[in-house]
């Protein structure tokens, strides 16, 4: 049976397998093991950033799902990685004479207009590029936890208070929320640093691997390190847990991208305290099961 036909069952055991699963929100004190968060949702297994995707996580018992957030060219916040429509929708051939296809450069209703699936496969001919309002009320749906990363924040300005509103209208905002559900992140140090000066309760990472020596630095307003798993160590993750983040406890690492097994232990032997994969029951199991 195809996930999304049975999203809603597995679903209602989120609860359960979080009560029995060891995941790891908070390292004082623990020795659990890593998260596991779903890629762009399950993107091995559905179109990425579409609520397929997340269907898909839930499906599979994945607690967390990580996203991307941009603007379209009539300010509605949409989910989707890059900031060009081209590769993960049939903008091109919908709108054969808009190249690049940005997706600033387009409509929400134009947007909408486009199948974010069939890329994929036939199976998702149809899905759409979610609004982020769609896709958080799909994760709250799921009973499900949010690694939002802003992308490209210099191509929309304001987008950090945009998107901060938008999560209190739809009640991601409240303390349950930011205590163990929500965390902001980008690859722009600055833009973290908006949000937290906005919302300081909202937890933050730094994507990127800055130097050890310029951590410090960022122990003020960022909450979490991920790097890239290529450019990881034990040492650098030691180097983060050291730090105190900027709400008094230590600073976290979540290492992307990491598919396979092999990679999943090894991260997870540095002290990782979260993975960010493709492939989420592949790591789950690895971490979990063995």
């Amino acid at each position: 049976m195809h996930a999304r036909a049975v999203a809603a069952t597995t679903t209602a055991l989120l609860g359960a397998i979080a009560l029995l699963l060891p995941v790891h929100d908070a390292r004082a004190g623990s020795t659990a093991r890593p998260s596991v968060i779903a890629h762009r949702g399950a993107s091995a297994y559905a179109p990425e950033n579409t609520l397929s995707a997340v269907d898909e996580a839930a499906a599979l018992g994945i607690l967390w799902v990580e996203n991307d957030v941009q603007r379209t060219k009539d300010g509605e916040l949409v989910v989707i990685h890059d900031d060009s429509l081209r590769r993960t929708t049939d903008a091109e051939e919908v709108f054969p004479d808009r190249a690049p296809w940005k997706v600033k450069d387009f409509t929400a209703a134009e947007i909408a207009r486009l199948d974010a699936g069939s890329w994929f496969g036939a199976a998702y001919a149809g899905a759409r590029v979610p609004t982020l309002t769609a896709y958080v009320d799909r994760v709250e749906h799921n009973h499900q936890k949010l690694l939002l990363e802003i992308k490209n924040p210099e191509l929309y300005p304001g987008i950090e208070q945009q998107t901060l509103k938008l999560l209190g209208n739809e009640g991601w905002l409240d303390q349950r929320h930011l205590v163990g559900r929500l965390i902001v992140q980008s690859f722009s140090a600055g833009s973290l640093r908006t949000v937290h000066d906005l919302k300081p309760g909202v937890r933050t990472g730094l994507l990127g691997k800055p130097a050890a020596a310029d951590l410090p630095d960022y122990a003020g307003f960022a909450d979490l390190i991920n790097p890239s798993v290529a450019s990881l160590s034990r040492d650098y993750v030691s180097a983060v847990h050291a730090l105190t983040g900027p709400h008094g406890k230590p600073m976290e690492v979540f290492a992307w991208t990491v598919d396979d097994a092999p990679t999943a232990l090894t991260v997870a032997g540095y002290g990782v305290d979260g993975v960010i994969t493709n492939r989420p029951d592949v790591v789950r199991r690895t971490l979990y099961w063995y």
